[in-house]
């Protein structure tokens, strides 16, 4: 879920300390900012109701699937 990835995401931010991961740290709080709008939410849900249907996906994590991806976390 959303709020699953923005608490992934917020904790690898808080480790972003040195100068020169200032630059991925901007890049990560504009995904979370996106993972926030109200559209990308509505896109989620369309997106996730069409691809249950038609059994594309079984899990409606998405976004926390990217993050665990991009984090390069173990999913539990």
């Amino acid at each position: 879920d959303t709020d699953r990835a923005l608490v992934l995401l917020e904790e690898y931010c808080k480790k972003l300390r040195k100068p020169e991961e200032q630059q991925l740290k901007k890049a990560i709080r504009k995904v979370m900012g996106i993972f926030k709008s109200s559209l990308f939410q509505a896109l989620l849900g369309s997106f996730t109701k069409k691809a249950t249907r038609h059994g594309t996906i079984s899990h409606p994590s998405l976004p926390a699937a990217v993050a665990y991806d991009v984090l390069g976390c173990p999913k539990d």
